[in-house]
């Protein structure tokens, strides 16, 4: 396992995915029943922007940094209902940067520490040794979270169905192994097998090797209800022309997020763009 995410934290797709999952976990946290969030692929909880690695690609710069001035302080989106639906988001950024110029940026396991409650439980799985000392390190004084290192598929199955009975599930491997997508999508059909009612966000990539179609495809063959794709490009799509944009399947998206997607997907489309971007949410299966 040699894959770390500190080389690509903030990028584009991780504005996305961390957008949408600080959004829905707002939505979990407006009844008062606990919930357990389950990160399968957790990496860190803060990244540095200005570290060794974000600084040998300056991926984060075509994220996060599209979205922050000159003096590292948060801008607004043009469109105001977009802009009001990604402040979950926005604060969380802000959080970890202590309301200053933005150099830090929360990774997944952050964010949902940030937005969950006193009541809330929380996973964190990282396989990757050094990032599971770091991870583990960095949530030992909080009672609501419990680190593991297991293979996202076993994590997941341990896990599942949480004691709450609510709960949120990321899955979002590096897609390096040539078989990543296969698991992922065998990890999100377990789980869904395991907790029916429970919402599932599967993230991938779009790049010009098929994968992302391919992937789609099989999720909406997969016999599961109700599953959402969320997706931005934020430039054509090429062979060999690397990370063109990303997108969520999401599994029992919770009200009202289905509506509130086609809103936020697209301002953060134009947002990110560094060619022509394109943006889609539509239903796979269900409504």
């Amino acid at each position: 396992m040699n894959y770390r995410h500190a080389y690509h934290a903030g990028n584009h797709a991780d504005v996305l995915k961390h957008a949408v999952l600080a959004h829905a976990l707002v939505h979990m946290g407006r009844k008062d029943k606990a919930y357990c969030v389950v990160d399968a692929h957790a990496g860190l909880g803060v990244y540095d922007l200005d570290g060794v690695e974000a600084g040998k690609t300056l991926e984060w710069q075509g994220g996060v940094g599209r979205l922050i001035d000159g003096a590292g302080k948060m801008l607004a989106l043009e469109d105001a209902a977009a802009d009001v639906l990604l402040e979950p988001w926005r604060q969380a950024v802000a959080a970890v940067n202590g309301g200053g110029a933005i150099m830090r940026y929360p990774g997944s396991p952050e964010v949902a520490a940030r937005l969950s409650r006193a009541q809330d439980r929380m996973v964190f799985n990282e396989l990757h040794p050094a990032d599971f000392e770091t991870l583990s390190a960095q949530y030992a004084g909080d009672g609501r979270v419990r680190v593991t290192r297991e293979e996202a598929g076993v994590a997941v199955k341990a896990n599942l169905p949480p004691a709450e009975r609510r709960g949120l599930v990321l899955i979002d491997p590096p897609y390096e192994r040539v078989d990543d997508a296969e698991r992922a999508l065998a990890t999100l059909k377990q789980g869904y097998k395991r907790f029916a009612t429970g919402c599932f966000m599967l993230w991938y990539p779009v790049t010009g090797d098929g994968l992302s179609d391919r992937l789609v495809e099989a999720a909406a063959e997969a016999g599961m209800a109700r599953m959402l794709v969320a997706e931005i490009l934020v430039r054509p799509v090429t062979i060999n022309g690397g990370l063109a944009g990303s997108g969520l399947i999401i599994v029992n998206p919770l009200w009202p997020l289905a509506e509130e997607l086609p809103v936020l997907v697209p301002a953060l489309a134009e947002r990110l763009k560094a060619g022509d971007p394109a943006w889609r949410v539509e239903w796979l299966t269900g409504e």
